[in-house]
């Protein structure tokens, strides 16, 4: 059980980090407006995508948050990271950072694949 833990929480943190830290971090940088203006969104979707980010991140990371909002964090993410990679390729063509959102979506899977493992005796 330790292991399945130490796996949990070690995903879940990559993903906290990369998606609800940073971004909340950066978002208001020109860097990111940038980034957001460059894929061809609107600068409010830039906005609008920080705060989901950061309340899928604090649904990943409460434990008290119901089984079934954690669910729909993790199905959240994993459309952000399969459309991250189509908006990248569509604009920028296929190269090393067009898979980057795919790499994430691992550790998402990894996070999803373990919390069922490490919450057994809670179903």
């Amino acid at each position: 059980m330790k292991k399945e833990k130490i796996i949990f929480w070690t995903a879940t943190t990559i993903i906290a980090l990369l998606e609800g830290v940073m971004p909340a971090l950066t978002s208001q940088t020109e860097l990111a407006k940038e980034g957001i203006k460059h894929l061809g969104y609107p600068a409010y979707f830039g906005n609008a995508l920080v705060v989901f980010k950061v309340l899928g991140v604090l649904a990943l990371i409460i434990p008290q948050v119901p089984r079934r909002v954690k669910e729909w964090a993790y199905a959240g993410f994993a459309f952000d990271f399969i459309f991250a990679t189509i908006s990248l390729a569509a604009v920028d063509g296929i190269n090393g950072l067009t898979f980057f959102p795919l790499i994430v979506f691992g550790i998402l899977a990894v996070s999803y694949l373990y919390y069922p493992k490490i919450n057994a005796d809670k179903n």
